[in-house]
């Protein structure tokens, strides 16, 4: 295996992933005192715990100027393959995020909850609660397989049920087979996990496999890793974001297969011209039955040639990029044993973000429900927290979480929607039809206060933006056209601004004229595709959040009067050349 690239040094995560022993060292000394935080070994083992060290840095300079220690807390990443859950599944992380979170439950756009604001002293008793709902945290974070995604439509027409088992299957086989999770956490007890194996031999043996994490090895990847599962016609996982992509090939009504897609990723450093966002690119169709080890395959390329010594570069897109893709594919070949065969041509044409009221296919219904990014709480008129609780203890049905940060309603009894309705009007939560729809297709990360890396705002911005824009677009007659909004507070692109038709990327900090925190500036980007098949690129650079809208508002009045019939926002962006492709400065922002 290599531990970094040729003639390169191993970076100072590989060293510590290393003297972890199988993710067990640093952990298991520092979980259980009685510090408020962990020290920096242990808080990047955590992360394949599932759970993130940060501080409130709203705190920051008050606790500094008082003498004290920053304000530690930590996320915790529940791990839901799919976004499938149970109602006791999600009654039970609403209990934690209201007894050691902070109240509130974020939807990612992963299909993961989050619970923020924990603090040390709760972390071992939440991350063992959430186990004994059968969720996991183990692999929600970290250079692992991450949750792997998969059109969360209930629907019974054979192709999204053959979706969910192919993702089952897929997270249950790439999970950590180290048992120090469970030494940690659990008291040595396995639970039985649905998506979580026991040692097993694997699919494609390589000399010098591990004996005990035989897929990852000693060190695990490089970085990140992750995965999704796609419908041409409803590309709602964003499956091109993804390291790795299986995008459906559908013949007479059911899956024959997938054309196999490689080396996406949003993540960039604008200070560091070697990286860059990527869209997967079509490797190879595989059948059904061929998926775990086309994934074993890829992934274990990865393992042995991604970038360890230096973490910028250390996604699988480098490779394919510094190789090419006829090469990584007779690489890949090599570790399958077999040569590849040409894709099918599968590739997205149309998303549906399931919001609404639609029929199961079984005689139920479901209900795609809207969260403003992806955070469930109570503020004002809205009780979306109290709602959604009451929803779940008064039906006791299923759920599924989207990765446009939303929730899906299913199993509702046709007889029993007006109750249902009535119990979302009780506690003011809109659905669809009554948000506009520029907010429908919005979304943003968390950024601050909890996130270390952000340095602007991206969550608590955006909706102050949404208003703007919707005032705008209706004075412009735009109101009904449907384009993706995605901010984030940092290059690193969690809300996958790259792709999007308008994404607003954090540029640096700021600050008003008193010397208080301003929410920052952008980079614009324009030209992205709402079905997630295009990068965008660069219209403005270093624009102070208050100014983005106006911006933004020449652009809007010459897609009106220039668009040619039926053309999307993005389309007409893309078309008429709007945007630069002129290289970010330097990087000034600095995260403090």
């Amino acid at each position: 295996m290599a531990d970094a690239k040729p003639g390169g040094k191993p970076s100072k995560v590989e060293g510590i992933k290393l003297a972890s022993e199988y993710l067990r060292g640093f952990i298991a000394e520092e979980a259980f005192n009685d510090q408020t935080h962990i020290g920096e070994d242990a808080a990047t083992v955590l992360k394949f715990h599932g759970s993130y060290q940060q501080d409130d840095r709203d705190l920051r300079v008050e606790r500094k100027r008082e003498g004290g220690e920053k304000a530690y807390q930590f996320m915790v990443r529940v791990r839901i393959p799919g976004g499938k859950l149970t109602a006791e599944q999600y009654l039970a992380c609403d209990r934690l995020a209201q007894t050691v979170g902070d109240g509130t439950l974020r939807v990612t756009v992963r299909q993961e909850f989050q619970l923020h604001g924990v603090l040390k002293q709760d972390l071992a008793a939440t991350i063992k609660a959430i186990n004994e709902t059968l969720l996991s945290t183990l692999a929600a974070c970290g250079d692992v397989e991450r949750n792997v995604l998969c059109c969360p439509a209930p629907l019974n027409d054979g192709i999204r049920s053959a979706l969910q088992e192919d993702v089952d299957r897929f997270a249950h086989h790439f999970a950590p087979r180290t048992s120090s999770y469970w030494d940690i956490w659990m008291d040595g007890e396995r639970v039985n996990h649905p998506d979580i194996p026991k040692p097993a031999a694997t699919l494609v043996p390589t000399i010098g496999d591990d004996p005990v994490e035989p897929i990852y090895g000693k060190t695990y990847l490089p970085r990140k890793f992750k995965t999704a599962f796609g419908l041409p016609h409803d590309n709602c996982t964003d499956a091109l974001a993804n390291d790795l992509c299986f995008m459906a090939v559908v013949e007479h009504g059911a899956i024959v297969g997938y054309d196999v897609y490689t080396g996406g990723g949003l993540g960039t450093t604008p200070s560091a011209k070697k990286t860059f966002p990527a869209l997967a690119a079509p490797l190879t169709f595989v059948k059904r039955g061929d998926v775990l080890a086309i994934g074993e395959a890829v992934i274990k390329v990865f393992r042995d040639f991604g970038d360890r010594s230096d973490r910028k570069r250390a996604r699988l897109k480098y490779i394919i990029y510094d190789w090419g893709m006829d090469a990584f594919k007779r690489k890949v070949e090599e570790y399958i044993g077999s040569r590849l065969p040409a894709p099918r041509g599968a590739a997205p044409t149309e998303v549906d973000d399931h919001l609404g009221l639609h029929e199961q296919g079984d005689g139920k219904l479901f209900l795609g429900v809207p969260i403003e990014n992806g955070r469930i709480k109570d503020s004002g008129e809205l009780r979306l927290a109290s709602g959604l609780r009451a929803y779940f203890e008064r039906f006791g049905a299923k759920a599924r979480l989207t990765c446009q940060q939303s929730i899906i309603l299913a199993d509702i009894e046709p007889a029993r929607l007006g109750e249902v309705e009535a119990l979302l009007d009780e506690f003011g939560i809109a659905r669809v039809e009554r948000i506009s729809t520029v907010k429908r297709w919005s979304m943003a990360c968390p950024a601050l206060p909890t996130c270390g890396l952000a340095v602007t705002e991206a969550e608590r911005a955006l909706p102050t933006l949404i208003a703007e824009l919707e005032t705008e677009l209706e004075r412009l007659g735009l109101a009904d056209e449907r384009f993706t909004v995605r901010m984030t507070g940092c290059p690193n692109g969690c809300a996958r601004p790259y792709n999007a038709d308008i994404g607003l990327v954090g540029r640096s900090a700021a600050k008003h004229e008193d010397g208080t925190p301003s929410a920052g500036t952008y980079t614009i980007f324009l030209g992205g595709s709402t079905i997630g098949d295009r990068l965008n690129a660069i219209y403005k650079d270093y624009v102070p959040f208050d100014q983005v809208v106006s911006e933004l508002v020449p652009v809007f009045e010459r897609f009106r009067d220039e668009r040619e019939s039926g053309e999307a926002f993005g389309d007409f962006c893309d078309r008429v050349g709007l945007c630069s492709q002129t290289e970010l400065e330097a990087d000034e922002a600095i995260v403090t």
